[in-house]
């Protein structure tokens, strides 16, 4: 049977059917390589940060120009049409870090304030164009998204965290590669926190294997109203899945605590919340996490399979054109690791350069300016 034949053949909710012994594969073992590091050891360092050179903002520049006439809709802008032939290969070996390496970068160096929002956002377009393809972000069809306090109520199971001044937990993103650029920092606070999934798996079967396993078998997941066609309001999903020889993390805990409002859906049980609550608690360690802080004209991308990711909370500034403003992208890249069938629910599929994102029956794709 081919891998299409068995997605094909097992419904999201079939869990026992993705292993044939009803038992998911664990390596058993900590998994090392340079996915498994340490906030401390980061924080030494700046060999994750890339600063542009003035050549390469000049090349940016001329790929701008070269479309900002035809740059009102964004989906009418390729990865041709923004040329980035000596930077563009710089992506590339970026883009190879993030997904076999390390598992993020930081691009730092635009002067944001050359720009103005329009401007801003084509660039960020078009430099994410070399890393894949977008994919939608939300049930709104949103290929450009946009992290701004809406003054949104995060106990609505429709509104998202992003939207709001909250600290956020760290989750990932429903996409191989996710990225940011900051337009405008807060007032105080907004600090970003990443830590590497593979990191938590180790620590914790170092101090509680037997949560570990725990994390490899299927939790119900809430798709927040935004429901593909065919599919129930929820899927199963582990935290981490191990797929020829790689470990892969998937958390989103508030989607996890919400599933059970939908009839079917068992409570959670004491274990699968100790295990969670470690998974929090490792991932705010100052040894585990990596805070930094954004500058204006930064990019961010991380890789979701090796990276679990985060905000603090923040206080923003009065007027609104100073509060905290910044872009997102959800990227599918043309390379990337192969996937174990149980991502299909959330991703949609696991072929390599197609999967990942939201779609909802009915809603075209569009790539917004304004939040």
């Amino acid at each position: 049977m081919t891998v299409q034949e068995r997605i094909d053949a097992v419904p999201d909710l079939d869990a026992p059917a993705w292993w044939p012994d009803g038992s998911p594969p664990m390596p058993g073992r900590e998994v090392t390589g340079p996915q498994a590091w340490y906030g401390a050891d980061m924080a030494k360092t700046d060999e994750w940060i890339y600063t542009l050179s003035p050549a390469e903002i000049f090349e940016i520049d001329t790929a701008l120009e070269s479309v900002k006439d035809r740059a009102d809709d964004l989906l009418n802008v390729t990865k041709e049409d923004f040329p980035l032939p000596t930077f563009g290969p710089v992506i590339e070996d970026l883009r190879h870090e993030i997904l076999f390496g390390r598992g993020f970068t930081l691009i730092r160096g635009l002067e944001i304030e050359r720009y103005t929002k329009r401007e801003a956002a084509v660039v960020f377009w078009g430099v994410g164009r070399h890393f894949g393809e977008p994919r939608s972000q939300n049930g709104k069809g949103h290929l450009l998204g946009h992290v701004h306090d809406l003054g949104n109520d995060v106990g609505n199971p429709g509104h998202r965290g992003y939207q709001t001044t909250i600290e956020l937990t760290h989750h990932t993103d429903s996409t191989d590669i996710a990225g940011l650029m900051c337009l405008r920092p807060a007032k105080s606070g907004g600090e970003s926190s990443l830590v590497s999934s593979t990191t938590i798996h180790n620590e914790m079967l170092r101090r509680r294997p037997d949560l570990v396993e725990e994390l490899f078998k299927p939790f119900h997941v809430d798709r927040r109203e935004e429901i593909p066609e065919g599919k129930l309001p929820y899927y199963l999903m582990p935290v981490f899945n191990w797929h020829r020889g790689k470990l892969s993390g998937f958390y989103s805990w508030l989607q996890v605590e919400i599933a059970s409002r939908h009839p079917g859906v068992p409570a959670l049980t004491d274990k699968q919340r100790e295990a969670a609550a470690m998974i929090h608690e490792l991932a705010w360690e100052p040894r585990i996490n990596l805070m930094t802080s954004f500058k204006p004209g930064d990019m961010q991308l991380v890789h979701n399979h090796t990276i679990f990711h985060s905000r603090t909370a923040y206080e923003d500034w009065d007027e609104p054109d100073r509060k905290r403003h910044l872009l997102r992208l959800w990227l599918c890249p043309p390379v990337a690791r192969e996937l174990p069938v149980q991502f299909t629910g959330r991703y949609g599929g696991i072929a390599v350069g197609d999967r990942g994102g939201i779609r909802v029956p009915g809603v075209p794709l569009k790539a917004p300016l304004d939040p």
